[in-house]
C-alpha cells in the first residue's frame, strides 16, 4: 500500500531492500514505507526517509545502515529526514503486513477499527498464532510506542498489535 509518489531508482531498490527495520528485523525499510525516495544525483545517492513517528530512536540506525550498505555497493550517500507528510501505517506494504503477522505481530487495522479496539469497544484484532479475534488489550503500549500489547483469550498467547497511524 505504499503511496505512488515514492521514487526509488531501480538499481537501488534491491540494495535498500536488504536494510531491515531495527525494531522489527523481519521488515525491510522499504516494506515499512520509511523510504520516500532514493535517487542517484551527480554520483551521490540521495535518500529521503520519514520516521514512523517524530522522535523515533531507530532513524539514526536506519540512516547509518543505509549509508553502510550503499557504501558496500560502491555508492556514496546522503540521508535527508523529512517529517511531512507524516508516515502512516498505510505505507506498510502488503508483503510487510504479512511479514508482521508471520513474525507474531498483528498488523494495523483501519483507523476506525483501531479506535474501537483501543477503546475496548470491539474485538477485532486477530491473534497471529491462532487467528482468533477473541483477544483483549493488556496495555496501550507494547514493546515499542507504536504497538499495543494484547493477549488471545483462546490460545492464551500474548502478542503485539501494530497501532494504526494516520
Amino acid at each position: 500500500m505504499i503511496e505512488s509518489n515514492i521514487h526509488i531508482a531501480s538499481e537501488l531498490y534491491p540494495i535498500l531492500e536488504q536494510v531491515s527495520d531495527p525494531e522489527i528485523p523481519v521488515l525491510s525499510i522499504l516494506e515499512m514505507g520509511v523510504v520516500r525516495s532514493a535517487q542517484l544525483i551527480d554520483g551521490v545517492v540521495q535518500v529521503v526517509i520519514t520516521p514512523t513517528y517524530s522522535g523515533c530512536p531507530a532513524m539514526d540506525v536506519i540512516g547509518d545502515d543505509i549509508k553502510s550498505i550503499l557504501k558496500e555497493n560502491g555508492y556514496e550517500a546522503t540521508i535527508k529526514l523529512v517529517l511531512s507528510p507524516a508516515w502512516t501505517t498505510d505505507w506498510i506494504t502488503e508483503k510487510g503486513r504479512k511479514a508482521l503477522l508471520d513474525y507474531g505481530i498483528a498488523p494495523p487495522l483501519g483507523a476506525e477499527a483501531d479506535k474501537e479496539v483501543l477503546l475496548g469497544n470491539k474485538k477485532l484484532v486477530g491473534c497471529p498464532q491462532c487467528g482468533s479475534t477473541n483477544t483483549k488489550m493488556v496495555s496501550q503500549f507494547g514493546s515499542t510506542a507504536c504497538k499495543a500489547f494484547f493477549q488471545c483469550e483462546d490460545c492464551l498467547e500474548p502478542f503485539d498489535y501494530f497501532k494504526c497511524l494516520k
